[in-house]
């Protein structure tokens, strides 16, 4: 399998006054191409960190992170900024929706960073959109949807560009249990019909189960790797 995500001997302190608090605590694992991983956890375990210093959003205090080999952690802000854009892609448990953009308008963004030509933007834009059940849905703006229609939106714009890698940050912490499943189904669909890596966060040991590697962690260690498929159903 190729490894795509390197994290080696992560380490993230944060500090208030003089107090320390360690939120990773040497941290290595391997992600590989085409794993749904799920990093699970309470709150406050450092999950989420994880997320962050691995998306390239936070700074790590020590150690490494690799994605597709490139080592991110010694990358600028204006690198990283253009290799976040090329590769990467981000699904947000507050949805993160323009409110007074369409929901075309909200997939096409990040296209029109990679200045894609309008046509092209519309015709991926408005493919995603059909693909997460919402081609009658591309002029309607945020406030005319529910939660669970933003955050489909959210997931469109999320692989529109068709990244290698989408970070999934709680995506269904907003949503109730049979919404949180479809957008779960339509997630690892998307997906696996393209070969992309997932990096989901989640507490719910439910959505967890669309995952086929789950990272536990607990108080910035991991305290288990499970690798194997957890639900053949899903």
């Amino acid at each position: 399998m190729e490894a795509i995500i390197e994290v080696k001997n992560a380490t993230k302190i944060y500090r208030v006054g003089t107090e320390k608090i360690v939120a990773l605590d040497n941290v290595s694992f391997t992600i590989n191409k085409g794993d749904f991983c799920c990093l699970l956890g309470s709150s406050g375990s450092g999950k989420s960190t994880l997320l962050n210093i691995m998306a390239g959003i936070e700074k790590i205090t020590s150690g490494d992170i690799f994605i597709k080999g490139k080592k991110i952690t010694k990358m600028g802000e204006h690198q990283l900024a253009k290799f976040r854009q090329k590769y990467l892609g981000f699904v947000f448990q507050s949805y993160n929706l323009i409110n007074s953009l369409t929901a075309l308008e909200n997939v096409e963004l990040p296209l029109v960073f990679k200045e894609e030509p309008k046509k092209i933007r519309l015709k991926k834009s408005k493919e995603i959109l059909g693909k997460v059940g919402l081609e009658k849905r591309l002029k309607h703006k945020p406030s005319q949807m529910s939660g669970g229609q933003q955050q489909r939106v959210g997931i469109a714009r999320a692989f529109v560009a068709n990244p290698e890698v989408v970070f999934a940050d709680e995506p269904t912490g907003n949503l109730d249990s049979k919404t949180a499943k479809e957008i779960m189904g339509i997630i690892k669909q998307i997906a696996e019909e393209r070969n992309q890596t997932i990096v989901m966060v989640t507490h719910d040991i439910e959505i967890a189960k669309f995952a086929n590697k789950v990272i536990h962690i607990h108080d910035g260690h991991i305290e288990r790797i499970e690798g194997e498929q957890l639900n053949e159903e899903n």
